[in-house]
């Protein structure tokens, strides 16, 4: 064969190569999309959608008896100049975000940091911790806690064993937000799992570092666990925060939102607008008032981090 002929050959060979890549390229979209189609089409039909017609139907009054007609910004000048419940229901919420967030996060870590531990039968008792998380936030659970915390439930009778007498836990106003934080922290399952996987991912090699300068338990859980779990942290109260905003289940149906509104989340105060009153404008408009908030909370994390989260590969920040 000549010079010419395999120059010829090899360029044809070089042809068909191009040609087969640029047939990869054309087809690997279009095969990502395919696989990724049962997403998508629920995600456009389910979630963005709904949002696009909640957005549209905040700016006017529709109420599911009547067509919607445009009313502008009246539903959010009504919200924040004209009703009292807004206000108390938003206080409400918010300072059962801030008491909750925390708590479920430290009484997750400490639990965590128990059950990293080498000993026969741990993987027995991460399990039982684990359990009530399984659940969830079903009505089941919600109906045990209220039996649990009522008059006669077993808060009291166990108190009775010491002579005290509990008060109605549910039905007073000083301790009915209290008993849903308890239940709240007491499913923090998930969190821990999240924890427990981060501690087993710290190097060991710090700690008999720190060990060998002296550094007490204590000094290795600030200087060394802390920082390492710093990510993980952000992630869990990120989590945490946006779930505990959205909390509806456990007021609904341990108290109602009672009593006298001491309960009445927001989530409870959007739930009787739309679905009580039927005022589905108003409804909407409330719901993306607290994306917003939800949104603004998880900014003030995210802003904040660059003082307290440390990333391995970046070095930390001061």
């Amino acid at each position: 064969m000549n010079n010419a002929a395999i120059k010829e050959t090899a360029g044809s060979v070089k042809l068909g190569q191009v040609k087969k890549i640029r047939s990869k390229r054309w087809e690997t979209p279009v095969t990502g999309y395919l696989f990724l189609s049962p997403w998508l089409i629920g995600f456009l039909l389910l979630t963005l959608g709904p949002m696009i017609m909640s957005l549209y139907y905040s700016f006017t009054d529709y109420s599911l008896l009547a067509a919607p007609n445009w009313v502008g910004f009246d539903n959010y000048k009504q919200i924040f100049t004209d009703d009292d419940v807004f206000p108390k229901s938003l206080k409400i919420t918010i300072t059962f975000v801030l008491l909750t967030v925390p708590l479920r996060l430290m009484f997750a870590l400490c639990i965590a940091m128990l059950l990293n531990r080498k000993m026969k039968g741990m993987s027995f008792y991460r399990t039982m911790v684990y359990f009530p998380s399984l659940i969830g936030t079903s009505i089941a659970v919600s109906i045990l806690w209220k039996n649990i915390f009522s008059r006669n439930g077993f808060i009291n009778d166990f108190l009775g064993i010491f002579g005290i007498k509990g008060p109605a836990w549910i039905a007073d106003p000083k301790y009915a937000l209290g008993t849903l934080i308890i239940l709240m922290v007491w499913q923090f399952g998930s969190s821990m799992i999240i924890f427990l996987a981060g501690l087993k991912q710290i190097p060991t090699d710090l700690y008999e570092a720190s060990s060998v300068d002296g550094a007490g338990k204590f000094r290795q859980f600030v200087s060394v666990t802390l920082p390492m779990l710093s990510p993980i942290i952000l992630f869990n109260a990120v989590q945490t925060m946006i779930n505990t905003f959205q909390m509806f289940t456990q007021s609904f149906v341990i108290t109602n939102g009672g009593p006298v509104k001491s309960t009445f989340v927001y989530v409870m105060y959007l739930y009787e607008e739309a679905f009580t009153k039927f005022h589905m404008g108003y409804a909407s408009a409330l719901a993306w008032i607290l994306l917003i908030l939800i949104g603004l909370f998880a900014a003030v994390l995210f802003g904040t981090s660059k003082y307290w989260v440390f990333y391995e590969n970046q070095g930390g920040k001061k």
